[in-house]
């Protein structure tokens, strides 16, 4: 093998080398991000169960405020 072909196929494995530690570094910021968003997305969900059930009661009391005199 020639010495540029050998010298041009060496560049192109940093090349893929560096692109694979960019990624992989990407990824991992993906992973957090995603971890984070799940664990609000969750937090979300059980303060809106719990609007909900205090919404509920409330509605429940006002029923039970026009029933009895």
């Amino acid at each position: 093998m020639p010495k540029a072909a050998l010298t041009s196929l060496e560049s192109r494995v940093e090349d893929l080398i560096a692109l694979c530690d960019e990624l992989q570094a990407e990824n991992a910021a993906l992973r957090t991000q995603q971890s984070n968003l799940m664990a609000e997305r969750a937090s979300l969900i059980e303060k809106s169960e719990l609007a909900r059930t205090r919404v509920e009661a409330m509605i429940a009391r006002l029923k039970a405020m026009e029933v009895s005199p």
